[in-house]
């Protein structure tokens, strides 16, 4: 931009300089003498000059060139005085790479390391703090991108202004989630258990069990619109925050509705009755997540009242659709059923985020598994199979490190888990991370069983000879290392 009002400037100065010159005689030697030609001109009461300094009067072509200037002046300082600014800010927020956004993704995994930390007592973790932690990090690694990606337009575009996101704030506390930081979400989970209490006060109602539960149950499903959904359809609905925000204020239009994931809906649930002392726990039945109220007679969780028994009014529909496994549970096997702790709460959260993001990663290569490639490598109607980075699928790179990021929160909860060390070696492989890939799946074979570490075995070694030919090409050596 400044170079181009350089041009503009400097080609108005020579416009002008021009016209002055074409205006003031020219001398040559074919031409009557200077001094006798402006003493014609003067007795004849013209001026052999574009100023005559007799009269201080101007020429008509320094009339018409004075208003010419005139009109441009206004446009031409104007955008001079707005491109200096444009181009500094341009210059400054150009240079200056986003730290913001790392530092934020490496604070948030901390915090959440810090949380779920084995040194602390299981009842101490904050499910929803635990959650808004695993939100900050994916939100400033998506941030991240979008700067990323607003900077290279802004490259290509020099001449066009592309509007930037202001920051205005520096921290994970302060970083806005949907409008909201960490401590006003968590905040937003207090607001609604007052509204639980003022919904029992304006009832006249006591403090008994299933009157608590009834009132939970109508300000988050009726004045707070949520809906249980056993389908990952938006990432979305896979957030604390964002199921929150869906749900704020009065009851949304039906397109509205915030379709949350049964344990998602859980955590919700247990984090509100939890702030009115009413100590709720859960177990995975399915693909339901069930929840009930600590008791030490399951026997009143299934009585009849008002049509309904208490364990289905806090479970909904799912405990009453006979193609469930939740229609199954009763008194006795309740008792049967493995409590879930805060950490398998959290776990269970983490491996909804895997399955969802590796969906939508591989959305244009229907039906690929994590464990394809571990197929057989020699084929039995091939003699030969060459193993290469040809062969890898592409997939859509931001949901794929989404769904690595959330394989590697899950493995600090559980690190001893070889099959989902496999799968995130696997997820390393899609992405190229060959070097990763070896080492998590070396890892796997250490802990996996024998039969599954045979198949890890050869896979690996081929795995090998890939990192090898990457290395070989980022050194920038041509050909192939074919694998046989």
């Amino acid at each position: 931009m400044a170079a181009s009002l350089s041009l503009l400037c400097g080609g108005l100065t020579m416009t002008s300089t021009a016209t002055l010159t074409a205006a003031a005689p020219v001398s040559s030697p074919m031409a009557s003498s200077p001094t006798i030609k402006v003493q014609e001109e003067m007795e004849m009461g013209k001026s052999p000059y574009p100023f005559d300094f007799r009269n201080k009067k101007l020429s008509a072509t320094m009339l018409h060139e004075r208003k010419r200037r005139k009109r441009l002046s206004p446009l031409v300082v104007h955008a001079a005085a707005s491109a200096v600014p444009l181009a500094r800010s341009r210059t400054t927020r150009d240079s200056s790479p986003p730290n913001i956004y790392q530092e934020v993704l490496k604070t948030a995994r901390e915090k959440f390391t810090q949380e779920i930390s084995f040194q602390s007592k299981d009842k101490d973790i904050s499910l929803a703090r635990a959650l808004l932690y695993i939100a900050a990090e994916d939100e400033a690694y998506m941030a991240f991108n979008r700067e990323i990606d607003a900077r290279s337009f802004r490259h290509e575009r020099r001449d066009s202004f592309v509007p930037s996101d202001t920051q205005e704030w520096d921290s994970l506390e302060t970083m806005p989630l949907a409008h909201k930081n960490l401590s006003e979400w968590l905040h937003e989970l207090d607001a609604i258990a007052r509204e639980v209490e003022a919904e029992l006060v304006s009832r006249d109602i006591g403090c008994h069990l299933v009157a608590v539960l009834e009132a939970v149950n109508l300000v988050l499903f009726q004045s707070r619109g949520f809906k249980r959904s056993t389908v990952l359809v938006d990432s979305k609905c896979s957030y604390l925050h964002s199921v929150l925000s869906s749900g704020c204020g009065s009851v949304p239009p039906d397109n509205m509705i915030a379709p949350l994931t049964a344990i998602l809906l859980s955590i919700i649930y247990i984090e509100v009755c939890r702030r009115l002392g009413l100590t709720i726990v859960g177990s995975r039945v399915g693909e339901d997540f069930l929840i009930w109220p600590q008791t030490r007679n399951p026997e009143e969780l299934f009585k009849v009242t008002t049509g309904h028994n208490l364990f289905a009014i806090v479970n909904g529909r799912c405990v009453e659709d006979p193609r469930s496994k939740a229609s199954d549970v009763n008194s006795s096997s309740l008792l049967g059923l493995d409590i879930a702790t805060n950490r398998d709460i959290i776990g269970i959260a983490l491996a909804n985020l895997i399955r969802l993001h590796w969906k939508r990663a591989s959305r244009t290569n229907h039906g690929l598994m994590l464990t394809s490639p571990l197929r057989p490598v020699h084929d039995t109607n091939e003699k030969h199979r060459v193993m290469d980075g040809s062969n890898i699928h592409f997939l859509r790179p931001q949901d794929l490190r989404l769904a690595i990021m959330a394989s590697e929160r899950l493995l600090i909860l559980q690190p001893h888990n070889w099959a989902l060390r496999r799968d995130h070696g696997m997820m390393l492989y899609y992405n190229r991370e060959y070097s990763s890939a070896v080492q998590e799946l070396s890892i796997c074979m250490a802990f996996a069983p024998q039969e599954e570490a045979e198949v890890l075995e050869p896979f690996v070694e081929k795995l090998h000879l890939l990192r090898l030919e990457s290395s070989w090409e980022s050194l920038g050596h041509a050909g192939r290392v074919a694998c046989t």
